[in-house]
């Protein structure tokens, strides 16, 4: 696919967006907005609620960089970007 530079930055902000949104969710929604009704249930001997506060919204955010990584080495290669690039041009050093 030819590069195309206004389109891989719109790609890469939406699925950043995505992902920051997911964790917003996890982090102040679950662990603060939502503790009490999630407190109603238990994980590993805590309340679930209290759980996403201090763990929880931890380890959802090392699995949305994993998920982060895996997306941007699948848009890259569909834009022609990246390590792998044949024809050398990039569209992340281009100006949006």
């Amino acid at each position: 696919m030819a590069a195309d530079p206004k389109g891989y930055w719109r790609a890469n902000l939406r699925l950043m967006a995505v992902l920051l949104v997911v964790w917003f969710f996890a982090s102040y929604g679950l662990g603060i907005l939502w503790v009490e009704p999630l407190n109603q249930f238990m994980l590993g001997g805590f309340p679930l609620g209290f759980w996403f506060a201090q763990q929880g919204s931890i380890y959802v955010f090392v699995v949305l960089i994993a998920i982060y990584a895996v997306c941007m080495d699948r848009l890259d290669r569909r834009y022609g970007v990246g390590e792998d690039s044949q024809d050398g041009s990039d569209p992340a050093r281009s100006e949006p």
